[in-house]
């Protein structure tokens, strides 16, 4: 005999629709998990009163029947799985599985028996129908008559607005049949009514979804939304998921309250209640009951006086009334450090949170995905840019939701993210071992997360923070003198050309200075081009190269274990927390890497030495000296020299062209500097013979 049964599509009755979802049978008890919320009922096997099959519209049902008076429909059975499950109820729950048939007569009169929280009309000693006073939402009382009204379902293609009963009248003194009839419903009834006062009140919260103001006010059994324009009332029992998520500006919370069946104003439903709360808020609250009625209501989760910040309060009451775990975001930390990803969704733009059993969106339209309805994820290059990419979830019912516009960044922490929950990639398959790590009858919010916790750990991590923002400004510069060299070197030649660039345009006459200026601007402003080349093919690659500092030789030591500890960091955050690990290092620590680093500068000093004394290689002296002959072979560079004196007595000649074929100070000097001085006249020849000529300037060569 097999110690479970599971039951795939099997269809559970709730409040007049059949809910698609899974059934487990095991020696605990029941376990049912609904398809499309996630949901999960648990009826332990000691609970359990009585169990009875049934022939019903979908085949063969099972009605169980637990000792505080609940009842659980399961229809979808076949009628050959009769034989096991009752096998099953006698080895491990010790019961008579029960054969019961609906009465089928068609008769409209009969009795009406209330047996915890259901009411069975029945002909003689079988039922006709069954009506579980939990979807009562109003009972009215007429002449011999009573009206029972119902929650409507939106999920349900047809619902029952309302059954009327003729009670006739009896002859007992004192006693009104109709008032016994209704007493009786109205006991076990879901009817919501704001009787007596409230266990507390939050005073203007603000709330995303339903947008407004609102008045919160706590009663034992619902929840009572005060506005200005709409009032809403909200059942602890419809309350399915709370989530208490922190803003990306570390300013502000988020607390979600999922809702199933959601609060409906006109067509519009909201599937979830959004309150945000500024973490600088605090109050004072004092619970409208005495001390013994809050020890022994909430067992010491609730005490009459409490203070705190205010977002602390309105969660932790709401833990303890609806007796439902808080979920929180899990060990995923994005680029920036935040617990969540800025993204756009449809038409607006929000936050998105990867949490330990799913993904939750803030807040317009919100979206909670879990991971056991997600078939496969995609990283999807961004539409409009390349710095960004879009990240597409498709759920098994065949639902897509496309998260769009998340900095190209958080790739890499994302994708680490979802590879480690082991969900399914488009395009690369789903590869052995890619097996689900989570029970797929346990709740989506069943994790070993608590908000409090969470909480003061977020605040350790603030203060250590704080503690440490006196060394953050010397890491800083310390993590800059790591590569200083090519910046050091643009802005040297940036400032170079400038200071060339004005001296040259100083020069010249006032009123030549528009033309002449842009002219001479453009030709000083590619020569340090070339000459940063130059300067890079001119170094000898035989030097001997500069030593390392003791915190370079510790990193390269160190690195790839850093990236080991933290998979998934990119380089600038492996720099952060390996400046972190050396600051936090004991000077006996850092003092073998210090010896290390005067042991390596006296060798290269020691080489440097060598090198001066010796010489450059043989191969860079070669190198150089082709470069010097090089203008002097005949080629582009001859026939320039040549035309040098024609442009400079075409100049002298046609002083009206001066203005068109304006000439900087190098051009002049090179003209009229003397023979004699060689290295001069081959250094200013290099420099014609590398600058196109004017227009002007060729035309008057060409003369």
């Amino acid at each position: 005999m097999a110690d479970t049964l599971e039951f795939n599509e099997i269809y559970q009755e709730v409040k007049g629709s059949m809910i698609d979802g899974r059934l487990r049978l095991s020696r605990q008890g029941v376990i049912f998990k609904n398809s499309k919320t996630g949901k999960v009922d648990n009826i332990q096997a000691s609970e359990l009163s009585e169990g009875i099959w049934r022939r019903v519209a979908l085949g063969h049902g099972l009605k169980l029947l637990t000792k505080n008076g609940h009842v659980y429909k399961y229809d979808g059975f076949r009628e050959t799985e009769f034989d096991k499950l009752s096998d099953f109820f006698k080895t491990h729950y010790h019961l008579e599985l029960a054969e019961k048939d609906l009465c089928v007569k068609g008769w409209n009169w009969g009795t009406v028996k209330f047996g915890g929280q259901l009411l069975s009309f029945d002909i003689g000693e079988q039922p006709v129908f069954e009506i579980p006073l939990s979807n009562v939402s109003q009972c009215t009382t007429g002449k011999n008559e009573v009206t029972l009204e119902f929650h409507q379902n939106d999920d349900a293609e047809v619902s029952l607005m309302e059954v009327r009963f003729y009670v006739p009248p009896t002859q007992e003194d004192g006693v009104d049949p109709v008032e016994a009839f209704a007493q009786n419903v109205l006991s076990k009834a879901d009817v919501i009514q704001a009787t007596g006062d409230a266990i507390c009140i939050f005073r203007e919260l603000q709330c995303l979804t339903p947008r407004g103001r609102y008045d919160i006010r706590i009663y034992p059994t619902f929840l009572h939304l005060h506005g200005k324009t709409f009032d809403y009332k909200i059942p602890y029992t419809t309350v399915l998921r709370l989530f208490l998520l922190p803003h990306k500006d570390q300013r502000q919370m988020f607390f979600v309250i999922s809702l199933d069946p959601p609060i409906k104003q006109g067509q519009t439903r909201y599937h979830f209640l959004i309150l945000l709360f500024s973490k600088d808020e605090d109050i004072s609250l004092t619970l409208n009951m005495n001390e013994d009625e809050v020890e022994k209501r909430f067992e010491g989760r609730l005490t009459k006086n409490m203070s705190g910040s205010l977002y602390e309060m309105v969660s932790r009451v709401m833990k303890a009334l609806v007796n439902r775990k808080i979920t929180v975001p899990g060990n995923f930390q994005g680029h920036s450090g935040a617990q969540c990803i800025t993204c756009s969704y449809k038409a607006s733009s929000g936050l998105l949170y990867p949490l330990e059993r799913g993904f939750i969106y803030v807040h317009k339209p919100p979206v909670h995905i879990r991971f056991d309805e997600i078939s496969f994820v995609n990283f999807a290059r961004g539409t409009t840019t390349t710095r960004s990419f879009d990240f597409e979830i498709e759920t098994k019912q065949g639902t897509q939701y496309t998260f769009s516009s998340i900095e190209r960044e958080e790739y890499g922490k994302l994708f680490d993210f979802v590879n480690a929950k082991k969900l399914n990639i488009k395009n690369r398959g789903l590869k052995e071992g890619m097996n689900k790590n989570y029970d797929e009858y346990a709740g989506s919010d069943d994790d070993s997360h608590d908000a409090y916790l969470e909480r003061m750990k977020e605040e350790g991590k603030i203060r250590e923070e704080n503690a440490n923002d006196s060394s953050e400004d010397s890491g800083e510069e310390t993590d800059e003198s790591f590569n200083p060299v090519e910046e050091e070197e643009d802005v040297a030649e940036e400032f170079d050309s400038n200071a060339s660039a004005s001296s040259s345009s100083n020069e010249g006459d006032s009123d030549e200075k528009k033309k002449p200026a842009k002219k001479a601007k453009i030709v000083k402003e590619r020569k340090p081009r070339k000459k940063q080349s130059e300067g890079k093919k001119g170094k000898d690659p035989n030097a001997p190269k500069r030593p390392l500092s003791a915190y370079m030789l510790w990193l390269n030591a160190n690195r790839e274990k850093i990236r080991s500890d933290c998979p998934g960091m990119s380089v600038t955050d492996v720099s952060k927390k390996a400046g972190e690990l050396w600051k936090g290092m004991s000077k006996e620590k850092k003092e073998e890497w210090e010896h290390k680093a005067e042991n390596a500068k006296k060798d290269y000093e020691k080489a440097m030495k060598d090198y001066s004394e010796g010489g450059k290689s043989d191969s860079f002296q070669k190198e150089k000296s082709k470069k010097k002959k090089k203008p002097e072979k005949p080629g582009k560079g001859k026939p320039e020299k040549k035309s040098i004196p024609a442009k400079s007595s075409a100049s002298k000649s046609a002083p009206k062209q001066l203005g068109e074929s304006f000439k900087s100070k190098e051009f002049v000097s090179s003209d009229e500097s003397s023979s004699g001085e060689d290295k001069k006249e081959d250094s200013d020849e290099e420099e014609i013979a590398s600058t196109p000529p004017s227009s002007a300037e060729s035309a008057s060569g060409s003369d």
